[in-house]
């Protein structure tokens, strides 16, 4: 059997069932399921804020899920395809949210883009517990 490496990335804070949701599908892409969780600087970058759980607090929860065969730090967006060619990822998977954002590596993988888990994202997480304090 040929073996096909499925690339994703991701934030992971405050993980949920819809993180679930999307690594699981991923990995059913191929036979074997490569993270890169984004550094605590990437995602301030992006959205501003500091993720609610330490880069290592989220590398940690990822690597225990028994589908993710490996799982690294993601310090920049601009890496993405020397991540896809250093782990020979023959797949990239990213949420819809992404879409056509990274239609450029369609070259060198093939670029899925799966739905989100309607209701749920980490942002609506934490806005719900801060109104609660």
């Amino acid at each position: 059997m040929t073996e096909r490496t499925v690339i994703t990335f991701g934030t992971f804070d405050v993980f949920h069932v819809g993180h679930v949701h999307i690594l699981e599908r991923a990995a059913s892409y191929g036979n074997r399921l490569v993270v890169g969780v984004s550094s605590d600087a990437l995602n301030f970058s992006k959205k501003q804020r500091t993720p609610v759980y330490s880069q290592q607090d989220r590398l940690k929860i990822i690597s225990s899920l028994s589908f993710v065969d490996t799982v690294f730090l993601e310090e920049s967006l601009d890496l993405k395809e020397q991540y896809i060619k250093k782990h020979n990822a023959s797949i990239l998977v990213m949420g819809d949210d992404w879409l056509n954002k990274f239609d450029q590596f369609k070259a060198i993988c093939d670029v899925v883009y799966l739905p989100r888990t309607p209701s749920i994202s980490t942002t609506a997480i934490i806005e719900v517990v801060k109104s609660i304090e």
